[in-house]
């Protein structure tokens, strides 16, 4: 694949496919519920695909993952998690820039995308639900969840910067 178009978007399709299975499959276990590894791959999509194919990946990822499931959650999510990725995308790009560390801008963009996320859910399961009630008992989880995300993704991003495997991607040349 010489193409960094076509690169591009197996790159998307593949963080759409992760995100998504994480989101499904990889659950850990809590007393009211479980927390996914699905903000993992949503935060990765953008750090290392960018605001464009990156939300994509991201909503639609985790969107799809709705739909098998809890399907009345899909709309919300795919606005949400798209929402949350370029919102996060935008502080770690702002930040990276100002201050010159990547790290930082990637744990800070990660933070806001979560507020950004746990927000968004609240404000969805009260129109969906009527009552606030889901929505206070979801939304520690869901910051449990995003918090979990952002280091598990900061964490994975430090291992393919210093691999340079993103560089051997080429994806922006």
């Amino acid at each position: 694949m010489k193409n960094a178009t076509t690169k591009k978007l197996v790159m998307t399709a593949l963080m759409m496919a992760l995100t998504m299975v994480a989101t499904m499959f990889i659950r850990i276990p809590l007393p009211l519920g479980y927390v996914n590894l699905g903000d993992v791959f949503v935060l990765l999509s953008v750090f290392i695909l960018g605001p464009v194919y990156g939300t994509i990946a991201a909503g639609v990822g985790s969107g799809l993952a709705d739909l098998f499931g809890y399907i009345t959650y899909a709309p919300g999510t795919l606005i949400i998690k798209s929402a949350m990725a370029f919102v996060a995308w935008l502080i770690y790009k702002l930040l990276s820039k100002a201050t010159g560390k990547e790290m930082l801008g990637e744990i800070v963009g990660g933070i806001v995308g979560v507020l950004v996320m746990t927000t968004g859910y609240f404000f969805y399961e009260i129109m969906f639900f009527t009552t606030a009630g889901v929505a206070i008992v979801n939304a520690p989880w869901n910051l449990l969840q995003g918090g979990a995300g952002v280091t598990l993704s900061v964490i994975l991003m430090r291992v393919l910067t210093v691999t340079k495997a993103l560089e051997k991607l080429n994806l922006y040349k």
